[in-house]
């Protein structure tokens, strides 16, 4: 698809990769004939693109995550798994490597369980995988779940197995798919941003981008609202999570 671009010779080329290093020769190439590469919700390789746009800030991110599972669980001990979606996912591993910081400086008494366990962005992989965990680790207190389908499956398994009140769960979930599992228990918090002021952030950089301008921090930015700039001038911050719960899932259109 990205050759196809090329040959079309595109202003710009914006894109959210699973696999960044797999994407780095094209890009290379993009930009090496003109074209402005830019990446949205996942980061490609620093050295290709002229904007990286992020949702949120990836540390104030992974760590308030793990804020929200320990209220949960009501306490600050206790043993944790992580369930993500795709294992070369760069801003999957950016969170949990900032949740892992933030359990090691501020909760030394949770205990992580084994290894970041891959689902392949499926929540029916998602499912199965925490019925084994489940099955394997009957003394677990608290799920951390990222990629969006990874919590409803997560969910889906703690729902079957009459959970909800002896494992908590928190994830990167939509406030729409969240809601059912939200209001039995199965899923204590979903955190997340809004999905449609990423993409007008990103069709609106994309085309400042392809008219040779570049955003600024603090800009005002029509239906999204003040952006973040990091010093490197190209890092973009949309804005802060949103925690969604069964007191406010509904609130929401996506």
């Amino acid at each position: 698809m990205i050759e196809d671009l090329i040959a079309k010779k595109v202003d710009v080329i914006a894109v959210a990769p699973n696999d960044a290093a797999a994407l780095t020769p094209v890009l290379k190439k993009a930009k090496d004939q003109g074209i402005k590469v830019m990446d949205w919700d996942t980061p490609a390789d620093p050295s290709v693109v002229e904007l990286s746009v992020h949702q949120i800030d990836d540390e104030v991110y992974g760590r308030h995550m793990v804020d929200l599972l320990v209220q949960a669980m009501g306490t600050d001990r206790g043993k944790v798994a992580i369930v993500t979606g795709g294992l070369s996912a760069q801003n999957l591993n950016t969170w949990i490597d900032w949740s892992k910081k933030q359990i090691a400086e501020k909760y030394p008494n949770l205990q992580i369980i084994g290894d970041k366990i891959g689902t392949d962005e499926k929540q029916q992989v998602a499912y199965q995988k925490t019925l084994d965990l489940l099955k394997a680790n009957p003394d677990l207190n608290g799920i951390l779940a990222y990629s969006t389908v990874a919590p409803l499956g997560a969910a889906q398994a703690i729902q079957e197995k009459g959970l909800q009140d002896k494992v908590s769960l928190v994830g990167v979930a939509l406030p729409k798919d969240s809601k059912p599992f939200l209001e039995d228990g199965s899923l204590d918090t979903a955190t997340l941003w809004d999905p449609v002021k990423l993409g007008y952030l990103t069709v609106t950089l994309a085309k400042d981008l392809a008219e040779g301008k570049k955003p600024t921090d603090g800009q005002e930015v029509a239906n999204v609202g003040k952006i973040e700039v990091k010093e490197d001038g190209k890092t973009v911050i949309m804005g802060p999570p949103s925690d969604f719960t069964k007191e406010n899932a509904g609130n929401y259109d996506f």
